[in-house]
């Protein structure tokens, strides 16, 4: 009789931009127990705790492929795009990637520059 033990911990994977840190338990593009899974990039991978699945795997971060900083899969730190990028470098070489890519960058550094201006109705009546 034949049974797979858990996945432990090969080391932390840690973000170099938010500082993001999580034990990871597989590097690469094929996770264990997941059979029909296979990444498109060479990704720090840890077992999903909020389930008792062993086939359920959450992907912590990756490599930037163009500086190989080791970056979260967080909005705010990468993005994917045929590759793992970090932001830093997006901004960087913006004019070679889609229009696309280009508006949602804007979007987000717009967004993050302003700040939220909601006012309670009351608010206006009373100066």
């Amino acid at each position: 009789m034949e049974f797979k033990k858990e996945p432990q911990p090969q080391g932390t994977f840690e973000c170099e931009l938010c500082g993001l840190t999580a034990p990871y338990s597989y590097y690469g593009q094929k996770p264990p127990n997941a059979y029909s899974a296979a990444l498109l990039e060479e990704s720090y991978v840890m077992k999903d705790p909020f389930t008792s699945d062993k086939d359920k795997f959450l992907i912590l971060g990756a490599q930037c492929s163009l500086c190989h900083k080791c970056v979260c899969v967080g909005t705010d730190c990468s993005l994917f795009y045929s590759k793992r990028f970090c932001l830093p470098c997006v901004t960087l070489h913006i004019q070679e990637f889609p229009l696309e890519i280009k508006q949602d960058l804007e979007k987000k550094t717009h967004s993050k520059s302003q700040p939220s201006k909601k006012r309670d109705s009351r608010d206006s009546k009373n100066p």
